[in-house]
């Protein structure tokens, strides 16, 4: 029966940045993974040209900086390279292709509480034990891919695919292509199909704010100075004057600031990297929908967490972007607060551990 202190669900960059804040402390973990690799999302799931939206310096992991020659901005590959030397620099081993099934925290009598996991081993077919007195759920904000519901959808004949399944636009030019979402990776992807040749269509069903990489930037400096409400104020204002009126063009100017939409509802602002400029032009069309919600993910954590209403909502987010929960229950990257709030969380998640183990020997 494989035991440690912790045991870490996921081996996504929030999990294996909490491994690494738990090593400085010298604290056994077990790292349970169902894919067959680490940050499985960023090595088989995104598209080719996807950058890191903010500078790099808000995006690095814990105890361990990105080196100086990489650019502000760092690409796919660079950023895959980083990783693994994440990984070999704090000898993170996960459990690979272990599927939890179940984790459930043991009350007993005898003074031996703790969390057991049960995982399928994908490789064996066997269904695995594993116990811990912590337990840290890292499973990601883009857990299981999920295709929307669009009417009509089952009499499509065209090809239909996730955008965890989209590489680049080179095999859609000249075909018209709809986008479903219009977040940063809908917008993007619309973006990439336009500069192959392609006729995309995006469904703008919400109001959008549009920032630029500077305007993100220059915003985090502003804040050292200057209250978040009035940023936020002068945000805005910018993006009026640099992008002008959209709603001509199908997307509604939102009522409420992008920083308080991404707190409030955890939507994110659209960072522009050029799609405005495809959309004024004609090159990517915007269109209206019928479609009461677009949930481009769905996690699974209430399906196998047994317990931890108190940490995670139903949807398996964190409840008020808290991190610590009942009996030694934790998560990390759940509170939608991007790579800077999930690294802030590991590190706190490992100190409380080690204040626990140490007032514990």
């Amino acid at each position: 029966m494989p035991e440690a202190p912790v045991i870490i669900i996921g081996a996504g960059t929030s999990g294996i940045a909490t491994a690494a804040c738990l090593t400085k402390k010298s604290i056994p973990y077990i790292i349970l993974e169902r894919e067959n690799c680490f940050a499985s999302l960023w090595q088989k799931y995104t598209y080719d040209r996807v950058h890191l939206h903010l500078r790099k310096q808000l995006c690095e992991l814990p105890h361990f900086p990105f080196p100086p020659s990489y650019p502000h901005y760092v690409p796919k590959k660079q950023f895959i390279d980083y990783l693994d030397n994440y990984v070999k620099n704090f000898n993170i081993s996960p459990l690979y292709n272990r599927a939890v099934e179940l984790a459930e925290y043991l009350d007993d009598d005898d003074d031996d509480e703790k969390w057991k996991v049960k995982a399928k081993n994908k490789d064996s077919g066997e269904v695995e034990d594993y116990y811990g007195k912590f337990l840290v759920v890292a499973s990601g904000e883009t857990a299981e891919p999920r295709v929307p519901e669009v009417q009509g959808l089952e009499g499509f004949k065209g090809r239909v695919i996730h955008s965890t399944g989209y590489k680049n636009g080179i095999d859609f030019k000249d075909q018209h292509v709809l986008v479903v979402g219009s977040g940063n990776s809908g917008m993007e992807i619309a973006l990439d199909l336009a500069n192959f040749g392609a006729k995309p269509s995006i469904i703008v069903r919400s109001p959008v704010h549009f920032l630029s990489k500077d305007m993100m930037y220059y915003a985090g400096v502003l804040l050292n100075y200057l209250s978040l409400s009035t940023v936020e104020k002068l945000v805005v204002i910018v993006s009026r004057i640099v992008y002008g009126d959209l709603s001509k063009y199908g997307i509604p100017f939102p009522s409420e600031g992008p920083f308080t939409m991404k707190m409030k509802y955890g939507k994110f602002p659209v960072i522009d990297l050029g799609t405005v400029n495809k959309i004024k032009s004609g090159e990517i069309q915007v269109l209206p929908a019928e479609i009461e919600s677009i949930k481009g993910f769905k996690r699974s954590t209430q399906k196998w967490l047994k317990g931890g209403d108190d940490l995670l909502n139903e949807d398996g987010f964190a409840k008020g972007g808290l991190w610590k929960g009942k009996n030694g229950l934790y998560c990390v990257g759940l509170s939608r607060r991007g790579f800077y709030g999930a690294n802030l969380e590991a590190q706190n998640v490992a100190n409380d551990i080690a204040s626990l183990v140490g007032s514990s020997t």
